[in-house]
């Protein structure tokens, strides 16, 4: 049974201490990543239409996720009677932030790409914290040497907005466009568009355009008619998986603190029920959240949010690994 860290004499609570993912150890040399998941912020928001704000995402998150380390030897859930991220045997480190320059869009992304194929040459799972949804275009630009490797991957995104936006007006890199960028590449099999709802920053050219690009779009109301077993189901079975997780697409009634909030989104459970059985179907190789924007939620729930849902998909990726350390 993994020992609890506080048996040691050391209480650690929550508000106490330095904020990193978890709690977990800090690693600043991005040529000594020693861990089987790494964890990367990426606080850029200059690609937003709107409301500007998710450049505090990850300093949100990772305050938040303090709340989910009273040094227990890992998280046990009684429905699922598992101990997820038993310590000792599973290695998480926070490498710290991507540089970001402000204004300067491709060498902020440049920055955030290098620290996620860092993380993959050090053979760890990346866990991005955005930064609003264009910082998904430097990590999927980032997998084209692993992909080389291991074969493709396959992008399943949680979301409100389809984001499939080609070009308006010069603009390629913004957080309207990324699954299209993401659509272009040779190494990405397909998308699994996954609680796209109500009117969408992507006209109706867009959908036609993803769908013939190799998506399958679903609105919550539709995976809630489904179930999401069936929902998973469509996803196809075996394969490597990004998962990219839009915090809109939750109901704003949980999740608020976002720039582009739109009514009608998942609740928890829903999401967590999609993405275990995604951990059980194939292989999570790539994970970012984004679009946390805590100062339109004075309540901090939609950080608790975001740190409670990497917490439990990190624990679940884990647990269905075969056990190699």
């Amino acid at each position: 049974m993994a020992s609890n860290s506080y048996e040691t004499g050391r209480l650690n609570l929550p508000f106490v201490g330095i904020c990193t993912f978890g709690k977990y150890p800090y690693q600043p040399d991005w040529d000594a990543i020693d861990a089987d998941v790494a964890i990367l912020g990426a606080p850029f928001d200059c690609g937003t239409q709107w409301r500007a704000g998710t450049r505090f995402g990850p300093r949100s998150i990772r305050e938040a996720s303090t709340l989910f380390s009273f040094g227990h030897g890992g998280a046990y859930d009684h429905e699922d009677d598992v101990t997820y991220l038993p310590s000792g045997e599973v290695s998480i480190v926070d490498i710290g932030d991507a540089d970001i320059v402000h204004t300067d869009t491709m060498k902020s992304h440049a920055n955030i790409e290098f620290g996620v194929r860092k993380i993959l040459a050090a053979g760890a799972l990346p866990v991005v914290l955005g930064g609003d949804h264009s910082v998904n275009i430097p990590c999927i630009n980032a997998f084209s040497d692993d992909c080389a490797r291991n074969g493709p991957i396959h992008v399943v995104q949680i979301d409100a907005h389809l984001d499939f936006v080609d070009e308006r007006h010069g603009v390629r890199y913004g957080h309207g466009n990324p699954m299209r960028r993401a659509a272009e590449k040779p190494y990405v099999s397909g998308l699994s568009q996954l609680g796209i709802r109500n009117v969408s920053s992507t006209a109706k050219e867009g959908y036609e355009d993803a769908r013939k690009m190799g998506s399958d779009i679903l609105s919550v109301r539709q995976i809630r008619a489904l179930g999401s077993a069936a929902v998973a189901e469509r996803v196809p079975a075996g394969a490597r998986y990004y998962v990219t997780i839009d915090i809109d697409g939750f109901d704003p009634s949980i999740a608020p603190g976002t720039g582009t909030p739109s009514h009608g989104g998942f609740i928890y459970y829903e999401v967590l029920e999609i993405l275990t059985a995604l951990a059980k179907r194939g292989t999570i190789v790539g994970i970012d959240l984004v679009e946390v924007a805590p100062d339109y939620d004075h309540t901090g729930g939609t950080s608790i949010l975001a740190a409670q849902v990497l917490m439990n998909l990190i624990g679940r990726v884990i647990h269905a690994r075969p056990k190699q350390r």
